[in-house]
């Protein structure tokens, strides 16, 4: 099967999406498929495109068996809501001509991943000229969360914005998302059921294990072997709610034997360092290497997901996934009745959004129960087994892709 896969962010990315539509491309390229990439040069999550790669020109590559097509794009050292939406529209341009090219190897199926959605009439004018099932998949609902966020405003703008991606969505043959309420969302905005797959992300649980032994990194940073370890590690953005890990770190300083590691880049981590400025219980590391993923994982004794209250249904954070298979308990500001707040209270502990005072009290009572954050790890061990392995997921992915190419066939013909 020929799949050509569509999208701004692609390996080596090593966070969000790029991260994982970098694993799709290899899984499958693995299985024997034929895979082309269009995409562009690596900027995320430090918004700076990496050493090697270039913003401006038009590059062509061959990484794991993979035919990866890079197209220019504008970068913006600080974004903004409307910064983002000319960074995206930059892509959507200028991968145009590199997208439209590919009517001449044919693809079976167009897949491209929102965000970008700006990419989304390209996606579907390609495989209309091809008679392919056009598929998206959605990590978040970027229209959405902009305005939530107050990245955009304005009620007439959000109406025009909300009816075109209404009207796009509703032209895909597939529409996938990562979670259940997501799919809700889909269904809202008027995407028929027959057209919905659920495309979780997934980890790596062989790679991503548990430690047995502590962690390489506290003698790195000089945590001692008794300390208890907070780790928030991610992408330090807009819609992660940083702003509690500082009030958080502040108000448990009194408790040495609690220390906090924020590892991570993007644009909220500056004004995050500046707010832990003199605090003796926070280190901060840059983003790691991936193969030193499960070390670094395995440094926490507590996992910190903060997540701002008016996005907490619009994304299901990537991150978790790797926090649960490395089977250690989770402090998460989310609310009992949102997906994610489902998830964590079978795994650790839910703290109010944007509440550093529920997230002190949450992290206070795990660092005081070691067998209870012993039994909350090895539940999330087994949530991760039974519901995010990486090649479980992707077979069924590969299944749902044969199916829609299937079910178009007699129409090509």
């Amino acid at each position: 099967m020929k799949v050509l896969l569509y999208g701004i962010n692609f390996a080596p990315e090593l966070t969000g999406i790029g991260k994982y539509t970098g694993e799709m491309a290899q899984w499958l390229a693995a299985q024997g498929h034929e895979v082309r990439v269009v995409t562009a040069p690596p900027y995320y999550p430090a918004w700076s495109v990496s050493p090697g790669y270039s913003a401006r020109a038009y590059r062509h590559e061959s990484w794991q068996g993979v035919d990866v097509h890079r197209t220019p794009l504008w970068v913006p050292a600080k974004p903004t809501g409307l910064k983002r939406l000319l960074h995206l529209i930059s892509f959507a341009i200028a991968s145009g001509p590199a997208l439209l090219a590919q009517w001449r190897w044919k693809p079976d199926v167009v897949w491209m991943a929102a965000p970008a959605f700006a990419c989304a009439p390209g996606a579907l004018a390609l495989a209309r000229l091809v008679g392919a099932p056009a598929w998206i998949h959605i990590q978040d609902y970027e229209v959405d969360a902009a305005f939530q966020l107050g990245l955009l405003k304005g009620e007439r703008l959000r109406n025009a914005v909300s009816a075109v991606e209404r009207a796009l969505l509703r032209r895909f043959d597939r529409v996938s998302t990562i979670s259940g309420r997501m799919l809700d969302r889909a269904r809202e905005k008027g995407v028929r059921a027959a057209r919905l797959r659920a495309l979780p992300n997934w980890v790596d649980i062989l790679a991503v294990r548990p430690l047995d032994r502590p962690s390489s990194y506290r003698a790195e940073l000089g945590i001692a072997t008794d300390a208890v370890v907070a780790l928030y590690s991610g992408n330090m953005g807009a819609k992660q709610g940083l702003e509690v890990l500082a009030d958080l770190a502040r108000k448990l300083q009194h408790r040495p034997d609690i220390q906090f590691v924020y590892c991570g880049e993007g644009s909220g981590r500056a004004p995050l360092e500046q707010a832990c400025q003199g605090l003796p219980n926070v280190r901060f590391l840059d983003l790691q290497p991936l193969k030193r993923l499960p070390e670094l994982l395995g440094l926490a004794d507590i996992h910190l997901l903060p997540q701002r209250a008016d996005a907490a249904d619009l994304v299901m954070p990537s991150k978790l996934t790797g926090m649960l298979s490395s089977g250690r308990a989770v402090v998460a500001g989310a609310r009992p009745e949102t997906e994610l707040g489902q998830v964590v209270a079978k795994t650790g502990m839910l703290a109010v959004p944007d509440d550093a005072q529920s997230f002190a009290e949450a992290v206070q009572q795990l660092a005081d129960q070691p067998d209870r954050r012993r039994e909350l790890g090895l539940r999330a061990r087994q949530w991760a087994e039974e519901n995010l392995s990486r090649d479980a997921v992707l077979r069924q992915f590969e299944a749902d892709l044969h199916d829609c190419v299937g079910a178009l066939q007699p129409s090509r013909a």
